[in-house]
């Protein structure tokens, strides 16, 4: 069995965790503070990592790409996005807007790397976009009033901040080893979000269970493993085909808050659920014809 073909499915299993540590740390840590950690941590480990293995090392020049990949792809993403929720802003709102990221993605493939996007693409992408709606769409009434302007604008600046990410890394960073560039995209996510917490927040952490588990996973989980194969999957794809993952992130956090929280789904959202994964199927088979 060709275990790289599995590397989709672990993807998008992995990255739809990341609302378990969210949920869990987030009320006793602030965002920004929270994720300087975060990082800070990922960097001691994956730089542990990199000397034990003897990993190369890139150059100046491209570990400046993997920082500019990181400022967009960690810090303006992630810390968008736990701003806003920290704000009061529903997470199925937010979710919906980031999650218009692979028709963004697809848009701009074109002009800045020289992708075509094919039809059928296209077509994976819009059953995407549906079933993506269908999927978010019985939580909109739970919507509260963190729906604002602001709180809108932001989450659109997250949905470019991972778009910029993606798309740059594609162009500028594939080059790089996986350990020490990833090492250097943490470096480059540090920086905004750690002159934010030491200019609007004051570090404090309740340390308990709850939060130490949540730090844990995000870091291992999200910030190694999850980003390990996102980094390959841009490197062996378009990035348009791998974009078209990340609708299947909110179903699949549907699932596992099923099982973990007793959230119930209704047959909307099942039926979203089939349409997305009939339009990343599309969209993939598409991509590699």
């Amino acid at each position: 069995m060709n275990l790289t073909r599995t590397f989709p499915v672990l993807f998008v299993l992995l990255w739809s965790t990341g609302f378990i540590g969210a949920r869990l740390g987030m009320p006793y840590a602030e965002p920004f503070s929270f994720l300087s950690l975060r990082f800070v941590i990922a960097i001691a480990l994956l730089g542990l990592l990199a000397l034990a293995a003897r990993a190369p090392w890139p150059g100046l020049r491209l570990a400046g790409h993997c920082m500019v990949v990181g400022v967009f792809l960690h810090g303006l993403y992630l810390g968008a996005i736990f701003w806003v929720i920290d704000h009061g802003m529903p997470a199925g709102i937010s979710a919906m807007i980031v999650g218009l990221q692979p028709i963004t993605v697809a848009i701009l493939a074109g002009p800045l790397l020289g992708e075509k996007v094919s039809a059928r693409q296209w077509s994976g992408l819009l059953i995407g976009a549906v079933g993506l709606v269908l999927v978010l769409a019985p939580k909109f009434e739970f919507a509260g009033s963190g729906i604002n302007p602001t709180n809108i604008t932001i989450c659109f600046l997250a949905m470019l901040g991972q778009t910029a990410g993606t798309i740059y890394q594609k162009k500028f960073a594939t080059a790089a080893p996986l350990r020490t560039g990833t090492l250097w995209q943490y470096a480059g996510a540090l920086l905004p979000c750690f002159i934010y917490a030491l200019f609007f927040e004051s570090f404090e952490f309740d340390w308990n269970g709850e939060l130490i588990f949540a730090l844990g996973w995000l870091v291992l989980v999200l910030s190694i493993a999850a980003i390990f194969l996102l980094m390959r999957l841009i490197r062996d794809g378009s990035v348009s085909t791998v974009s078209s993952l990340f609708y299947l992130v909110p179903a699949s956090t549907a699932i596992i808050a099923f099982f973990l929280f007793d959230e119930t789904l209704n047959w909307v959202q099942v039926g979203g659920m089939v349409l997305c994964a009939i339009g990343v199927r599309y969209a993939m088979a598409a991509g590699r014809k």
